[in-house]
């Protein structure tokens, strides 16, 4: 499968919302539409994984990436989840967590939550 990432803005923060499975191949995509937000100025981003079907460590590697770009920059980086995979396990919330790194992340159960200031992230 293909992965597809379409980016929106929704308030001040940049939406990437990515479909399809997030591995060695795919992930440079991701990546890059990372940096080509920075780089426009654009330093608060939501990562929108509730189509991604498959998430592998190069995956994880580039989420972990993300947050570090975003940190360096004083920006703020969001994960969406599908609204009950957060908290009953959607893969890529089961991968973060088997991996031990689901805490470094801030994740919302839509993209209505992830911009809002009025929400809190789940808990991990």
């Amino acid at each position: 499968m293909t992965l597809r990432v379409t980016e929106s803005a929704q308030g001040g923060w940049t939406v990437l919302r990515i479909r399809g499975e997030l591995d060695l191949v795919t992930s440079p995509a991701v990546r890059q539409s990372v940096h080509d937000a920075v780089a426009d100025g654009r330093h608060d981003v939501v990562l929108d994984l509730s189509e991604v079907l498959f998430c592998d460590s190069s995956g994880v590697g580039v989420l972990i990436a993300a947050r570090r770009l975003m940190r360096s920059c004083g920006g703020r980086l969001r994960l969406i989840l599908p609204a009950r995979g957060a908290e009953e396990g959607s893969h890529v919330n089961r991968v973060l967590a088997a991996l031990g790194v689901r805490r470094l992340f801030e994740v919302y159960p839509d993209r209505y939550a992830a911009v809002d200031e009025r929400f809190r992230p789940l808990s991990a």
